[in-house]
């Protein structure tokens, strides 16, 4: 019925021109191109295999990597954290700053309160002090205080200070620049610095060794003392001791010269009772002869009351 009232209307209209609907034609025709477009689910379906779309998103080594990545950065941040707040709590940075310590334009770093520190390593010709007014304190925990600068080292310890250099050192008075102490010895002589009294070394080399006029050099040695000449040894003075509690060695190449009253004390040296024999061979004793310009010989005693007399004595017919 629809179809014939549809084809009656177009030949109507082909032949006398276009036919006008009235309200309920129009509401008729629409209703019904509604019902059918409702009813018909299968417009613009196209089907598609869903195993050859292009997948989106992060799948199988690629997730895992971007999981290993979230939690390494995690990590990162948790140790970012923990630095910043070891910083926060040792340099104590405030509202108002830092209160532990002060940066300024000339590179100056200023410690406004007590620090505990292990190694400082400041730079290329670095200065370390304090303020004007007050003393600089540096204190180590039952260990030496060490001031190190290539091969020199200054250490402090608690019985005694040390300064060791390859090079040599030099001490002087930062404001009249006169020289209190150097090991310069071709420009400057060895002199000990005022209020020092003694020197320990265990073995220097040097032209000579003296004291001023108003006091005495005293060389004293835990062990043995070795003096050492190349070209000889000369010790002059107006009075010279030798205390030793072992023995005294005097070796020479040429000669042994002994100038002046020479005093030697028996309180200490090995005696013998009466009745020691000497042909026994327990003992083998010298005695120490002088010839009448200086010179030392020993002599082998074989019997009591022996002088000097031997036949091959140095010293030729005066004893």
């Amino acid at each position: 019925m629809a179809a014939a009232a549809a084809a009656a209307a177009a030949e109507q209209q082909s032949s006398n021109g276009p036919v006008k609907k009235s309200m309920r034609e129009k509401a008729v025709e629409r209703r019904n191109v509604n019902k059918e477009h409702n009813s018909n689910f299968k417009a613009g379906y196209i089907p598609i295999d869903e195993d050859r779309l292009h997948k989106t998103g992060l799948r199988g080594r690629k997730g895992n990597l971007a999981v290993c990545v979230i939690i390494l950065l995690f990590i990162l941040a948790v140790i970012n954290l923990i630095i910043t707040l070891v910083i926060w709590a040792v340099i104590r940075i405030g509202p108002n700053g830092c209160d532990s310590m002060e940066f300024h334009e000339s590179g100056l770093l200023r410690f406004k309160q007590v620090s505990d520190m292990g190694v400082i390593h400041p730079l290329y010709k670095s200065t370390v002090g304090g303020r004007r007014n007050e003393n600089l304190v540096i204190t180590g925990n039952n260990q030496p205080i060490v001031f190190q600068q290539g091969t020199t080292k200054l250490s402090v310890e608690k019985n005694k200070t040390s300064i060791t250099s390859d090079i040599g050192m030099q001490f002087f008075d930062p404001r009249t620049q006169n020289i209190l102490f150097s090991t310069d010895y071709e420009t400057h002589e060895f002199h000990l610095p005022s209020g020092v009294k003694s020197l320990n070394v265990q073995k220097a080399s040097t032209e000579r060794i003296t004291s001023n006029a108003t006091s005495d050099l005293n060389i004293k040695v835990d062990g043995r003392a070795i003096v050492r000449g190349n070209e000889g040894v000369f010790i002059m003075g107006k009075t010279i001791e030798f205390h030793m509690g072992g023995n005294m060695e005097l070796k020479a190449e040429n000669s042994i010269i002994l100038n002046g009253t020479v005093m030697v004390s028996t309180s200490r040296l090995p005696s013998s009772s009466s009745g020691d024999q000497f042909g026994t061979g327990n003992w083998v004793r010298y005695k120490l002869c002088m010839c009448a310009d200086g010179t030392l010989f020993k002599v082998q005693v074989t019997g009591q009351n022996m002088g000097c007399q031997i036949s091959d004595n140095p010293c030729g017919n005066t004893h």
